[in-house]
């Protein structure tokens, strides 16, 4: 298979789709890949990196969309990219349709055959392709809240590990999945004062026996979300619901009862955010203030450490990536419950249900789809 690999265009954004040493893989199983010029640049990958491992470099993106039978990217595509797709040609990427109607009417246009990283499943009910994502996002939260928090950021200048004879700043985390557990331990370990609030009852015992010492946490009622929200200083939103819409954790009236100056980190952006007020952010200007409380909302949070994120991504991404070269799409994801999971778009026709359910669209099984 010839598999494909263009440079990411959404903006702030430096990841890459495939790391050399995924490329020499990929070659290694008798495929041939071919790397928009540039590609890897923002992650510390030269393109002599891609020619040394056995890429073809390629002078534009419209070349290696051209070529590829495969495309393999970091973020959903973009406008100008989707239109470059074709009937026939799989694309592997994070897509995140339920809170994007217009990328996911064009690829249903396009004919494309789209298996979305944030949908793969594993054994144990986990989501691998989003995990490592989730572990950078959520080690970054706190740190992007501290920032946020300082005053010549229009934040309440709040040090959040204090210092002595000082409190250090409060910090809920809701949701205690890969992000929140992520974030919590940060901002534990920078000194803060952490809660962390979910649904599950077994997943809080597990929190309570591993972490009991080094954060608190509580039940995601909606009388105890938002009693501790009004002690908070900063507030990170870590909510999935895979494939689907973030539910909004925290309305617009409700703003008005938080500390004014507080900061809010909404790790759930590119599902369409947990906060009412939420729309997203760039890393060029990540941060806005509505009613006083300051909003956080950058839709690639990992892609600012691109060099480390593009590595976890590429470690997670490259047994899927070459099953589905080495067997076609159709054939991996009949092996593979999980990596059938994944697919959310082929042959103009929607195949996840929770995509269809947030858009209002009509929606066949990936199991029929595998019959198209």
């Amino acid at each position: 298979m010839k598999i494909g690999c263009p440079k990411e265009i959404k903006p702030q954004e430096f990841r890459v789709g495939m790391t050399p040493n995924a490329v020499a893989e990929a070659v290694a199983h008798g495929h041939s890949v071919v790397v928009e010029t540039h590609a890897g640049a923002g992650a510390g990958f030269a393109d002599a990196d891609y020619v040394a491992a056995g890429a073809t470099i390629l002078g534009t993106a419209e070349e290696v969309f051209a070529q590829a039978e495969m495309i393999v990217k970091v973020k959903e595509p973009q406008p100008v990219e989707r239109a470059r797709l074709r009937e026939g040609q799989v694309l592997f990427t994070y897509l995140h349709l339920a809170p994007d109607p217009e990328q996911t009417h064009d690829l249903l246009k396009s004919g494309v055959t789209a298996i979305a990283y944030e949908t793969v499943t594993d054994d144990r009910g986990g989501l691998p392709l989003l995990a490592p994502m989730s572990e950078v996002a959520g080690r970054l939260a706190p740190q992007v809240g501290a920032w946020t928090l300082q005053k010549a950021n229009g934040g309440r200048g709040v040090l959040l590990g204090g210092v002595p004879g000082v409190a250090p700043a409060k910090v809920l985390v809701i949701g205690g999945g890969v992000v929140g557990t992520h974030a919590a331990k940060v901002a534990a370990g920078m000194g803060a004062d952490v809660t962390v609030l979910d649904r599950s009852i077994p997943r809080l015992r597990y929190l309570d026996d591993v972490f009991g010492g080094t954060f608190k946490n509580g039940y995601a009622s909606a009388g105890n979300t938002i009693e501790l929200a009004r002690q908070a200083d900063l507030i990170i939103g870590a909510v999935l619901v895979p494939g689907a819409a973030a539910p909004k954790l925290i309305s617009r009236a409700q703003l008005s009862e938080l500390k004014s100056g507080a900061a809010l980190v909404d790790v759930a952006i590119d599902q369409g955010g947990c906060f009412e007020t939420s729309h997203a952010t760039t890393h060029q200007d990540p941060i806005y203030t509505v009613d006083g409380i300051l909003h956080y909302c950058v839709a690639n949070m990992p892609g600012a450490v691109a060099r480390t994120s593009t590595q976890a991504l590429g470690n997670a991404t490259m047994p899927f990536m070459l099953a589905l070269a080495d067997k076609g799409w159709k054939r991996a994801c009949a092996e593979d419950k999980h990596l059938l999971a994944g697919l959310n778009v082929h042959a103009g026709k929607l195949t996840y249900a929770a995509v269809g359910q947030a858009l209002g669209l009509p929606v066949i099984s990936p199991q029929d789809a595998l019959a198209l």
